[in-house]
């Protein structure tokens, strides 16, 4: 994104940092806060997001994991034997391949993300609802916007 301007003209970098900073904080404090009363481990930034690459690509490899979160190999395959012993993540052999091993999210990550994605709603509605109806409705309408600006920048480089 070279700029949050609609005017086309100069890229309004200070925009694009202060739209940055704000979806971190808001990510930070949304993770923060949605554990309490769901009944789950609290499970670390760096543990969840290896358990999202792998809930969007299953049958993804250990190495293209690292790749995708931009990580050391071996810090990944690390986090990985955690997450197998957990329960949350399954390792078997590439079917077409077996110098491979593939990823794949077990029905308990799927219940976690779940739970949790309904904690995370939960959080920011009670947030939300301190905001003006107007801010609300600026909110909700930049969804659309904001779904596809993940999509962008999930795509690997």
């Amino acid at each position: 994104m070279a700029s949050l301007s609609t005017t086309g003209q100069q890229p309004d970098t200070d925009k694009s940092r202060e739209l940055a900073v704000a979806i971190l904080d808001i990510s930070f404090e949304v993770h923060r806060k949605s554990h309490e009363g769901t009944g789950i481990l609290p499970l670390s930034s760096g543990l969840l997001d290896i358990i999202r690459v792998i809930e969007r690509h299953p049958g993804i490899t250990v190495a293209e994991v690292a790749a995708r979160l931009g990580r050391q190999l071996s810090n990944v395959s690390a986090q990985l034997r955690e997450l197998v012993a957990l329960g949350l993540v399954t390792r078997t052999r590439d079917v077409a391949d077996k110098r491979y091993v593939v990823l794949h999210p077990t029905s308990e990550s799927q219940r976690i993300r779940t739970v949790l994605e309904r904690a995370w709603a939960e959080v920011l509605e009670s947030a939300g609802s301190r905001l003006l109806p107007a801010e609300r409705e600026q909110l909700a309408a930049s969804l659309p916007a904001l779904e596809r600006l993940a999509g962008f920048l999930a795509e690997p480089e």
